[in-house]
């Protein structure tokens, strides 16, 4: 079904289930309203719980948008670029346009700028880290909900794809996350203290990634 909520028309996606005590709304990347609710839920009562409660699920559907937007199109490094397709297999970064071979691999593009940048900034942070811990091994994929992870019993921190394509002050503050957690295992105020030690400003690069 769809239904109106404010100025926009929103496809709506019921999931029912007996044993679901309560209904709950989210808005996931495919921009539907997505509804948990009883078997026992009619249409009309799932309607007027989404009309009385638009304010909040309109603030979801346009923090969902955002995210679709800032992960839509050709991210390098901060910026978008408008996408020539040319012959050949291989990406040309221009001032404002990148130039992709319609042969290229995209992805393996994006590894190997990753592989070298990333390399780069965790040497730097290591080398200017205010605690005494390990020198890590790197490792770098994609993550489907984690910017970041760190294996203290292997010595190692995956870093996701991904933040190729965010500003290097996203990749700095995972990577100081990171090695922070060689310390504290955890996120206890001591773990904060040691990002906020190496990293003053990492509150607002957090807020930033939100947004993706």
């Amino acid at each position: 079904m769809q239904i109106k909520i404010k100025d926009k028309i929103v496809d709506v996606e019921v999931i029912k289930k007996l044993g679901t005590k309560n209904t709950y709304f989210r808005v996931k990347s495919d921009l539907k309203l997505h509804v948990s609710t009883n078997t026992l839920v009619s249409e009309r009562q799932i309607k007027k719980m989404i009309l009385d409660n638009e304010d909040s699920i309109y603030s979801m559907f346009l923090k969902q948008q955002k995210k679709v937007d800032n992960n839509t199109g050709f991210y390098y490094l901060g910026k978008q670029y408008d996408v020539v397709n040319v012959i050949g297999k291989d990406i040309t970064l221009g001032e404002n346009k990148v130039f992709v071979g319609r042969n290229a691999d995209i992805e393996k593009w994006y590894q190997k700028q990753a592989k070298k940048l990333f390399s780069e900034r965790l040497d730097y942070w290591y080398s200017v880290f205010t605690k005494k811990i390990p020198y890590p091994s790197l490792t770098i994929r994609k993550m489907i909900s984690r910017w970041g992870v760190c294996n203290s019993k292997l010595e190692r921190v995956t870093l996701n794809l991904e933040l190729i394509k965010r500003d290097v002050s996203c990749l700095d503050y995972v990577i100081v996350h990171e090695l922070s957690h060689f310390k504290e295992m955890n996120h206890s105020d001591k773990f904060w203290k040691v990002v906020e030690e190496n990293y003053p400003n990492y509150k607002k690069i957090r807020k930033i990634m939100k947004d993706y």
